[in-house]
């Protein structure tokens, strides 16, 4: 009698868990093999960027809190404002927040300052791991993103796991096909295609149309998408280790090679007001029929192109970006958005129960399936036949992910300044544009004076 009364009463919680998070499609866990409740009564503080995944993350949270007995508290601030708001609570070493939205450049601040707890201490205790998590699961390249040893010069991928990642960004090129069309002209594949078919789309859609989006504003966001990867594929990077200092390489002749080329883009084929162009003034323009192109994250085109998203909505399809030739590799820079937990706060295990409910595959995937939040940083929402179907309209995308994911990562070299070296690349950017200096080569030279003096009290 006892034996079936115990079964009874583990098959009614099993039902009950079910119940609450029946929107999932299945249960993430199973209520015999793990406890929801363990710390039911405490109170998680979420800091939030706005975002598609937090969209998903903020229907879901009276879900959660039901399942678990955690109160969650929250708030939303739009990326302008988010870094440092950030920081300023980080700092006050309050606890408050107990997690936090970053992305990967950023922890390496954060990190360094001794703010981010290491998530290593909950994934590796396999008591505190649901038991159908599946980290193996999560894409490794954005789980490597998010690995630093706190060496300045050291390349991701090892140290402490310093967030988990929720969604992330590749970059390739988004494209009008009414466009295309109009102008007989095909997705370019190299470099030399991609200048002719600029001139071939030069006021393609009337006065003030333009052929290709791409960033220019006087902040580090210039620097990091579609820039920061085809400099990588000129064979370039920003700094190398010369008797124990990082020592910049904007200025050899593979980066000035490739900044020929991405200021002869940019006249050809770029905004007029270029030079103020962020995340959102680009893809807006591409989902407003202004410009036939986006460079940019591959995920920034398909917030233009769901159903009457915007003017262009069905008319956009993606193809990997272009290279030197066609068939080379595609190396693509990352930007992951994670959720980080504060090394002050004094709710961590709560916190990490959080952080699993909301990185787990049946969250992912109503994420990704039943929200618009792209991309999704679980491989089996991937290979998912839901995902496939939703992202049917979006044509060429998951075709491009699946060819430039394998040569994705964080191309940057991690370093204390990377937010006022890359923020100077910028504005150095803008004004070899405009001409202030007689050739790039100039430029170049100094801006590489500056991220050497920038640098120069880093030992490594």
């Amino acid at each position: 009698m006892k034996a079936g009364f115990k079964f009874c009463v583990v098959f009614l919680m099993a039902l009950m868990v079910f119940a609450v998070i029946a929107g999932f499609g299945a249960a993430p866990v199973e209520a015999a093999d793990f406890n929801w409740k363990k710390y039911e009564g405490t109170t998680v503080k979420v800091l939030f960027v706005q975002h598609s995944i937090v969209d998903a993350i903020v229907s879901k949270l009276a879900d959660f809190e039901a399942l678990t007995g955690i109160k969650v508290e929250y708030s939303i601030t739009p990326e302008a404002n988010y870094f440092d708001k950030v920081a300023t609570s980080l700092s006050s070493r309050s606890g408050d927040p107990d997690l936090f939205m970053s992305g990967a450049y950023q922890l390496w601040d954060y990190s360094s300052a001794g703010f981010v707890e290491n998530i290593d201490n909950f994934l590796g205790d396999s008591a505190k791991v649901v038991p159908d998590y599946d980290a193996a699961d999560i894409v490794k390249s954005a789980v490597d993103a998010l690995k630093w040893d706190g060496v300045p010069g050291h390349a991701v991928g090892k140290g402490p796991q310093l967030g988990l990642p929720l969604a992330f960004e590749i970059y390739s090129l988004a494209y009008n096909k009414r466009a295309f069309e109009k102008a007989g002209v095909a997705a370019p594949k190299t470099y030399d295609e991609l200048l002719k078919v600029c001139d071939a789309l030069k006021e393609w859609n009337g006065p003030g149309s333009y052929a290709i989006a791409i960033r220019g504003a006087r902040d580090w966001g210039t620097i990091h998408p579609g820039y920061m990867s085809t400099y990588a594929n000129f064979g370039a990077v920003d700094f190398k280790a010369e008797n124990g200092k990082l020592v910049s390489q904007v200025n050899s002749p593979e980066s000035v090679k490739m900044n020929e080329f991405w200021v002869e883009l940019i006249k050809r084929g770029g905004s007029p007001s270029w030079s103020r162009y962020t995340w959102y003034e680009a893809g807006a323009d591409l989902g407003a029929g202004k410009a036939a192109m986006l460079f940019d994250a591959d995920n920034n085109g398909v917030q233009q192109n769901w159903p009457n998203a915007s003017q262009e909505a069905g008319n956009i399809a993606w193809t990997v970006m272009p290279l030197a030739k066609a068939g080379d590799t595609p190396y693509s820079n990352y930007w992951t958005w994670a959720m980080a937990m504060n090394s002050a706060s004094k709710n961590k295990d709560a916190a990490w129960y959080f952080l699993m409910y909301f990185t787990s595959k049946p969250f992912a995937l109503y994420a990704s399936v039943d929200k618009n939040s792209v991309d999704p940083a679980r491989t089996s929402v991937w290979q998912s036949e839901g995902f496939a179907k939703k992202m049917a309209q979006q044509e060429g995308y998951i075709d491009t992910f699946n060819k430039t994911i394998d040569s994705t990562t964080i191309l940057f070299t991690p370093q204390p300044y990377f937010f006022e070296t890359t923020t100077e690349w910028a504005a150095t950017l803008q004004d070899i544009v405009a001409g202030q200096y007689k050739s790039v080569k100039e430029g170049l030279d100094a801006l590489k004076a500056k991220m050497d003096e920038a640098l120069k009290d880093v030992d490594l």
